[in-house]
């Protein structure tokens, strides 16, 4: 009732005044079930206006469900186009990998074969590059064929294969006319040819080198040996001659000690 009042009091004007003395009059009961109608009349009034909220709600929220679907349908098939993509290119970058990976094995044997090449190729070129040799205190270069040849025929003649070392000495002089061991071999090949008894020959190479190389480090063992050659062919005035100048020419050597006991002999 309390309320009722206040809403007459409210709607003074416009001749609402008696309407709300009415009200006033009216038994409890009457008032209660006015309530009562109109409490349920805004109730079903809410409802409908919460049905018709939540309907437009509803319609609302599916238009934009299929607005948002349709937006994402082509993004979801990029998507679908993209992963088809990645996998394409996994694929690829694995065969690409695979192919790599064999090339880089090629590679590695190519690698190794050039090495192998290049240490052949040097190996070869050794064979034909000069070497140093150093002999009786003199230092020169020779072909390693030269160098071959004649410590082959030097261990022929050491053995004792007098007439092999001759040739194979012989030959090197021949082969090898400007060589560094010329003087040696010539003082090899005439210890060869005296050993031989062929002391023409050995005459003849023994002058060779001191004409040649007077001053060579055999040079007083050719001296020597040269004279004893001449005594082989009875020219004891020639060896007589060959002793005094190995005495002269080389006074410290071993050779001019054996050469003056020679020269006592002849005497």
């Amino acid at each position: 009732m309390r309320s009722v009042v206040l809403a007459c009091r409210t709607h003074l004007a416009g001749g609402l005044f008696t309407l709300c003395l009415g009200m006033l009059a009216m038994s409890p009961v009457q008032a209660g079930l006015f309530e009562d109608d109109d409490a349920r009349k805004a109730i079903l009034e809410l409802r409908q206006k919460l049905d018709l909220q939540r309907d437009s709600f509803e319609r609302r929220l599916q238009e934009e469900q299929r607005r948002v679907a349709d937006e994402v349908a082509p993004l979801r098939r990029s998507l679908l186009e993209l992963q088809g993509q990645i996998d394409a290119m996994r694929g690829d970058m694995a065969l690409l990998r695979g192919q790599n990976e064999g090339l880089l094995k090629d590679l590695s044997e190519l690698q190794r074969r050039q090495r192998d090449l290049a240490t052949g190729l040097d190996e070869r070129v050794r064979k034909f590059e000069p070497v140093k040799v150093q002999l009786d205190g003199r230092e020169f270069l020779v072909e390693p064929a030269e160098k071959r040849d004649y410590e082959s025929a030097l261990a022929l003649f050491r053995q004792g294969e007098f007439e092999r070392a001759q040739a194979n000495f012989s030959e090197f002089l021949r082969r090898y006319p400007q060589s560094g061991y010329g003087a040696v071999t010539l003082f090899w090949l005439g210890n060869a040819q005296y050993a031989l008894k062929d002391y023409k020959s050995a005459v003849s190479q023994f002058r060779l080198l001191l004409s040649i190389a007077p001053e060579h480090p055999k040079a007083a063992e050719a001296m020597l040996s040269l004279a004893n050659s001449q005594i082989e062919l009875k020219d004891s005035k020639a060896a007589r001659k060959t002793f005094e100048d190995l005495v002269r020419m080389h006074p410290q050597s071993e050779a001019a000690a054996v050469a003056k006991e020679r020269l006592q002999k002849l005497k």
